[in-house]
């Protein structure tokens, strides 16, 4: 038979404990290591929609891909990049919104709060 231990309930919760925190400190370490400054150059921009029957949000920079959902009239969207795709209305720019969508971008329908977004 093993010997009893001595640490008793004590010893159980810290065991309990510290395989909580070392499960914790495996799960962060991959998104830790992921942070290596790229992110910094990332700026995000920031446009108003102007459209008056809003944006529709796709999954890619084509009429082509599925609609995901629209943005309203006055919303504020962030912006992290501009793309070349489908040409709408004569014009291929799209840009690549935060929340990783895609929508067609005019000035008719979008305008940067400041400068252009930095091309993907």
């Amino acid at each position: 038979m093993f010997p009893k231990s001595k640490s008793g309930k004590f010893g159980t919760f810290a065991l309990c404990f510290l395989t909580g925190a070392l499960a914790g400190v495996l799960a962060a370490g991959p998104a830790l290591a992921a942070d290596d400054g790229e992110d910094d150059e990332l700026v995000e921009y920031e446009g108003r929609v102007v459209a008056k029957e809003g944006l529709v949000l796709r999954t890619g920079p084509s009429t082509e891909y599925s609609a995901i959902g629209m943005k309203e009239y006055g919303a504020v969207v962030g912006i992290t990049c501009r793309v070349n795709g489908q040409r709408v209305k004569g014009n291929p720019v799209w840009f690549r919104l935060s929340d990783a969508s895609y929508v067609w971008s005019s000035t008719r329908d979008i305008v940067n709060d400041g400068e252009d977004p930095r091309w993907c």
